[in-house]
């Protein structure tokens, strides 16, 4: 019978955590503004605003925009990302890392800013879909920071928050975490820098996907 886990639920971020996606991101960002001739944000502040609603990604990187054009602005950051998206690959040793996780009988969900068919398309094109037994996205509940995400999750999956870990490389999955009562690890191959991350007291700050396995196999 399998060993109790501290951790019986897992739930990650997806880009800049799973996926090596934080550059492409900011590149679509840029572009996104260059065709609609506004200030184009530098990369600081579009890695940023990854992992955030809509909103509230605008109003930080393109903050001259107007409201009424915040739609069209994402429909050229959406063809953007679309012509990008197939060069995007898993961080070395993601695929492993789950495959372990799911063996030792943690669950494994997902909480992401992406839009649910962006999702989807991307677990498809991955071949990620089939370890994980829920998913919450930015277009269906609150987004990151809010705890909706997590907190959902819990309640879809009956877990309690002490028995949940979650796991993102930005600032707005530690507070999404810290707000939902959940205990979170912040991985600084992503968005955000350790800096960023640390002064949000996560449990720890990792700097590959190798040293993450590492550290769930001990303390998961």
């Amino acid at each position: 019978m399998p060993a109790e886990r501290r951790y019986p639920l897992i739930v990650f971020d997806w880009d800049g955590t799973l996926i090596d996606s934080a550059a492409t991101i900011v590149e679509c960002i840029q572009a996104a503004a260059r065709e609609m001739a506004l200030p184009v944000p530098d990369e600081a502040r579009a890695r940023h605003v990854i992992g955030l609603g809509l909103h509230d990604s605008l109003r930080h990187a393109v903050p001259l925009l107007p409201r009424g054009q915040y739609a069209d602005f994402a429909e050229r950051y959406r063809q953007q990302f679309l012509a990008r998206e197939d060069t995007l690959q898993l961080f070395p040793g993601v695929r492993a890392l789950l495959e372990r996780l799911a063996r030792r009988g943690h669950r494994l969900a997902l909480a992401t800013g992406k839009s649910r068919r962006g999702l989807d398309r991307a677990l498809g094109a991955s071949g990620l879909g089939g370890y994980f037994v829920a998913s919450r996205c930015g277009d269906e509940t609150h987004p990151k920071p809010h705890p909706a995400m997590l907190l959902e999750l819990l309640r879809e999956l009956g877990a309690q928050a002490p028995a949940a870990l979650m796991i993102g490389d930005t600032s707005h999955d530690l507070l999404m975490a810290r707000s939902a009562g959940v205990d979170a690890l912040g991985v600084t191959y992503g968005a955000h820098s350790a800096a960023e991350l640390r002064g949000l007291a996560p449990l720890e700050c990792i700097a590959s996907v190798e040293a993450l396995a590492r550290w769930l196999e001990t303390n998961a």
